[in-house]
């Protein structure tokens, strides 16, 4: 009897042992790994959990002190204009997020960090662009990259790695993909073409002008095309006849051959889709020659009146207007101070490449202050971000980014396009002896109307 209690003590000690020295190899390895696992409630949220507020305890270790945004745009090459002022105006709006709203509020104050790319002068530039913004800091976040083709080619990395994209492009087929994290305030490209189509037949009724024919001129890029073929839909519906749709290279050196083109057709109007080198280009070669129409509209917003077009084509943009995303004299509170504060800054009038801008990244403070509320134990995750985004539904009442857009009322379908898009109208005019561009329509700013037909013209059809 005491040889087996003698056993059984000896099994007993052997088995305490043992446990001593696994508890001590799991603790060395714990240790190893950061710590015993917490007893707080886990970052990541179940679906039940984050609809259930009773249930959730919020971890607010959960709020980053910053949260990075990517900004991929061209400033450098034949579009830096654009991409210089669109990283313009990001800073100055991360400033106003973080200095006068107090950051993310529902993340705890977080900021706002602005990490910018150069998208360059072509595709694989904006992708790699994008890459290394998500490669060196994690964005959850990125805008850009103005010009569609560069987009297209930076939103297969960003959809790759479920970053979502607020994109400042415009070409209809981006939101047509079938991709899942990409989102849209501006209006898209065609909505740019009818509105210069509409623009010029409201104004030709209200004028008793009349109009029969129309040369629609584009440059060749997706952009250009999706523009155009906006104005020309328009346009047939309402029984203009399209006299020629010409299109050429987006960077074109000689427009000779195309002014020559359109001498022999005799058209009425010109509705031209530029960039900005073509812009000036085409716009002093119209001067030099003996073209005359009852009016030349620009649009898609990249060209004739933007205050560097103004500067490098002179007098011979006078008169043209341009379809824009952007309503920089829009009277609400909001659009009114970050204008000024723009001017201020920078010295200049916000154009489209600052205006998308301005209420996409506004729109994407709206969203994570929605995140933050909806999903506190994991805001930033692809998937809660993207819930954030299709739950927007602002207006001049509850949002500044609402006060930003023309329409002033942003909410987006499922595709990602906002389901309120509106443009304006801006043409260049002679205010006080300085070309000035000014708001025409839909709605006229103060103190000005459009000037239509061009002066000059006389119709003799």
């Amino acid at each position: 009897m005491k040889h087996k209690m003698r056993s059984l003590s000896s099994t007993a000690i052997i088995a305490i042992v043992v446990v001593v020295i696994i508890v001590a190899v799991a603790g060395i390895y714990l240790a190893s790994r950061g710590g015993a696992p917490s007893t707080t409630t886990p970052t990541t949220t179940s679906a039940q959990n984050t609809t259930s507020p009773t249930t959730t305890v919020t971890n607010t270790s959960a709020y980053p002190k910053q949260i990075y945004i990517g900004l991929v745009e061209p400033l450098t090459g034949n579009y830096a204009v654009f991409g210089q002022e669109a990283q313009q105006a990001a800073q100055l709006i991360v400033d106003i997020i973080n200095n006068e709203l107090g950051g993310i509020k529902s993340m705890g104050g977080a900021k706002l960090v602005l990490v910018t790319e150069d998208a360059g002068g072509a595709p694989e530039t904006a992708r790699l662009a994008a890459q290394k913004l998500i490669s060196n800091y994690n964005v959850p976040i990125m805008l850009g990259a103005y010009v569609s083709r560069f987009t297209s080619a930076m939103a297969a990395v960003t959809e790759q790695n479920k970053v979502i994209l607020v994109t400042d492009a415009l070409v209809d087929s981006l939101t047509q993909q079938g991709w899942q994290y990409i989102f849209r305030v501006a209006p898209k490209a065609s909505a740019h073409g009818k509105a210069a189509a509409d623009f010029v037949l409201d104004m030709a009724k209200k004028t008793n002008t009349t109009i029969k024919t129309a040369v629609v001129l584009n440059e060749d890029s997706i952009f250009g095309t999706s523009v155009a073929n906006g104005a020309v839909l328009e346009l047939v519906s309402n029984g203009i006849e399209i006299a020629s749709h010409i299109t050429y290279p987006y960077d074109i050196s000689d427009v000779t051959p195309i002014i020559n083109q359109i001498k022999q057709l005799n058209a009425d109007v010109l509705i031209s889709v530029p960039y900005f080198n073509d812009g000036v280009l085409i716009a002093k070669a119209i001067q030099a020659s003996s073209l005359k129409f009852a009016f030349i509209a620009g649009a898609g917003a990249c060209g004739y009146t933007d205050p560097d077009s103004i500067k490098a084509a002179g007098d011979a943009v006078l008169y043209y207007t341009n379809t824009y995303s952007y309503n920089p004299a829009r009277p609400t509170q909001w659009n009114q101070k970050v204008v000024s504060a723009f001017e201020q800054r920078y010295g200049k009038m916000p154009t489209e490449g600052a205006g998308i801008i301005f209420y996409s990244l506004m729109t994407v403070y709206e969203a994570l202050e929605k995140a933050g509320k909806m999903f506190p134990n994991d805001p930033l995750s692809p998937d809660h971000l993207k819930a954030a985004f299709q739950s927007l539904d602002l207006n001049d009442n509850n949002s500044i980014a609402a006060q930003l857009y023309p329409s002033g009322h942003i909410k987006f379908d499922a595709s990602g396009d906002n389901l309120y898009p509106l443009t304006a109208i801006l043409q260049v005019q002679n205010v006080n002896g300085t070309l000035t561009p000014v708001v025409v329509w839909p709605e006229a700013q103060p103190g000005f109307s459009p000037i239509f037909p061009r002066p000059g013209w006389t119709q003799t059809k």
